[in-house]
């Protein structure tokens, strides 16, 4: 889930969450041989021409009438117009980049829209406007104003076969009962080739599965999956939040999976296996501001590439070359995007480092010097101290190469590491990286971010210039989860990256929404995950 708002809106005192649940009908088929396999990206307006994507849904195999289980959590200001747009894919490559999958259609809207209508429905259309054949999409709003999310861990036995050269392909689907209807709440994953599934570990937030009445009916349906898209039912059943707690207060919750149409057929029918509940715990989940408000930590590390691919300083054509206004594009972003982090660092020291560069006296290049030349000091005094040191560093220094970001990530992640430790979410870490997206150790940066995604760490890299930003983008792994060379993959999406020349003249609201729009989803979650409470205990927003 991704929750963001519009940073520096003076709508604050008006403000309440949202939550967005997508489905579609009629999608286009894009696929010779099988149906699409569509999934939906969300973006918001910051400014003029500027979007910032939110979040995005699963991808749903082989099926032109998806309803999305992964949902979207906005914070909805009543009096701040907010653009949203929809638009879903045909994902056919692995990579998950929307440049090589199939458009199948947007939906541009405002929030205000969707919250006044419960549910929107709309036709989808094309990039210029044209019907999207004969698609459409509906949103669904929900305000959120329960904190608590319940924690299951379940698993059956003696399922159904249903496949003819081998066992069933077993998945879950939890529904919350609606006045229009039963709502998909909850998909897990399909367990492979096993009449006897255990599935991972799950949360659904208490709202979203029964509306926050644990004496509300919830159903769990049970599915076969096919690659077709065509899902063979298994069976069904219906209960309460209150029923499964107090059947799994001494062992565990059981529930017998029934097919009702085999039933009325098959005399002596009994079921077609029974679903386990092993665990049914209801906790808060803390947001980010509840992490924050209870004495969390931000603590951010700058890094600042020094590397020759941004030119001689000494001419005006160098990204570093300093204007005689006293201006170029690594200051700009210095000061554009400190302004904004600098809100979330308690006590305004950053250290800041350089990278790339021969550095005195002995001119060897260094991929982690701190610019203000004290080792065993290299914090700078707010995003003035930065500034400063950035320009009394540069004529000391030779830009030179190659371009190595690991060094500088694990430098970061070290105080993760040690941050590990802590028995509350006291500490967090975010190093911003600056630089104009060159880079020559890529195996080794790709190490280092799956390393680095086990650790309370998040990387903003900031790119200046205009050059290509292709690396970049593959390493903010939006479109799945970043895998190191050897094939191991993240634990979580921890990299976001921002082109500054694309909100040089947006304003800093667009900008602050682009560069920070992940990170209270990635404090919060990596929190959660380990289940830190914040260092003082307030009740949660």
């Amino acid at each position: 889930m991704a929750a963001v708002g519009p940073s520096g809106s003076g709508a604050a005192s008006c403000v309440t969450k949202v939550e967005l649940k997508v489905s579609c009908e009629n999608l286009m088929d894009m696929d010779t041989f099988s149906k699409s396999d569509p999934l939906c990206v969300l973006f918001m307006n910051t400014s003029g021409p500027h979007w910032c994507e939110i979040g995005r849904t699963e991808k749903i195999m082989n099926c032109l009438n998806p309803t999305f289980a992964k949902t979207f959590v906005i914070d909805y200001y009543f009096e701040v117009v907010q653009k949203l747009k929809f638009e879903v894919y045909d994902i056919d490559s692995e990579s998950y980049n929307l440049k090589d999958a199939d458009f199948l259609g947007e939906l541009e809207c405002t929030l205000g829209q969707i919250v006044s209508s419960r549910k929107l429905t709309r036709p989808l259309v094309m990039k210029d406007k044209t019907p999207a054949g004969k698609g459409t999409i509906a949103i669904y709003a929900e305000e959120r104003t329960d904190n608590r999310v319940v924690n299951f861990d379940v698993c059956a036995r003696k399922l159904d076969k249903k496949d003819f050269f081998g066992k069933s392909d077993p998945f879950l689907e939890f529904y919350k009962q609606t006045e229009t209807g039963w709502q998909l709440a909850h998909r897990t994953e399909v367990v492979k080739n096993n009449l006897n599934p255990v599935w991972r570990p799950f949360r659904i937030p208490l709202q979203s599965l029964c509306g926050g009445d644990v004496e509300k009916s919830i159903k769990v349906e049970c599915y076969d999956y096919n690659n077709s898209g065509s899902h063979d039912f298994i069976g069904s059943f219906q209960t309460t939040i209150c029923q499964i707690q107090q059947s799994s207060q001494t062992y565990a919750a059981e529930f017998e999976c029934i097919n009702s149409k085999k039933k009325e057929k098959k005399k002596g029918y009994k079921n077609s296996g029974v679903i386990i509940i092993k665990q049914c715990k209801i906790e808060k989940e803390y947001t980010f501001l509840d992490y924050i408000m209870g004495g969390c930590q931000i603590n951010f590390t700058i890094a600042i590439d020094f590397t020759a691919s941004n030119g001689d300083p000494r001419t005006p054509r160098s990204l570093h070359y300093i204007s005689p206004q006293g201006y170029n594009e690594y200051l700009a972003a210095i000061w554009a995007v400190g302004m904004v982090i600098q809100d979330y660092d308690s006590d305004k020291m950053f250290p800041a480092f350089g990278f790339g560069a021969q550095i005195p006296p002995t001119w060897q290049v260094c991929h982690e010097f701190p610019i203000n030349f004290n080792p065993s000091n290299p914090f700078c005094a707010g995003i003035e101290g930065v500034v400063s040191a950035y320009q009394q560093c540069l004529p000391q220094v030779k830009l030179y190469g190659p371009t190595n970001f690991a060094p500088i990530i694990n430098h970061a992640a070290h105080f993760g590491r040690q941050a590990m430790q802590q028995s509350t979410a006291s500490q967090y870490f975010v190093l911003l990286i600056i630089t104009d997206g060159v880079i020559t150790d890529m195996e080794e940066t790709r190490s280092a971010i799956v390393s680095a995604s086990r650790l309370p760490l998040s990387i903003i890299i900031v790119g200046v210039g205009g050059a290509d930003f292709s690396a970049m983008e593959f390493l903010d792994s939006d479109d799945g989860l970043l895998r190191s060379p050897t094939g191991e993959s993240a634990m979580r999406d921890i990299v976001q990256f921002v082109p500054f020349r694309q909100f040089q003249n947006a304003g800093t609201a667009a900008l602050s929404q682009s560069v920070l729009a992940e990170l209270p989803d990635q404090v919060a979650s990596f929190f959660r995950f380990f289940e830190l409470k914040p260092p003082s205990e307030s009740s949660p927003s």
